[in-house]
């Protein structure tokens, strides 16, 4: 009989993989809100979703902002997979500087 934290990593799962796909982390928050693994991801997703939201932002600089761009985007999307991987496995993954910022999401 698997336990209550398994039975909730098992339901949240397929949520917690997609929070880590750009604005897909909003659908996590609407409909599997009261699941703490995927609401842990989701979590991270949005911070992350905010950084890439931020980076595209920045990349409309004229020169440094093809930079930032290029290389914000490689790091976001290396960040997202490594997302991935730890939710497909169930695993709460603490990812520098985003973790710490989606612990202080209150929704």
């Amino acid at each position: 009989m698997p336990s209550s934290q398994e039975e909730e990593i098992r339901e949240g799962k397929f949520f917690a993989i997609i929070s880590y796909v750009s604005f897909l982390c909003i659908i996590t928050l609407i409909l599997k809100k009261d699941n703490k693994f995927a609401l842990y991801h989701a979590k991270q997703g949005l911070v992350l979703f905010v950084m890439e939201v931020a980076a595209f932002i920045l990349s409309i600089i004229p020169f440094l902002g093809w930079l930032i761009g290029i290389f914000g985007y490689a790091l976001f999307l290396l960040i997202s997979l490594w997302g991935i991987i730890q939710a497909s496995l169930g695993v709460h993954v603490r990812i520098p500087v985003i973790t710490e910022i989606s612990e202080k999401v209150v929704l």
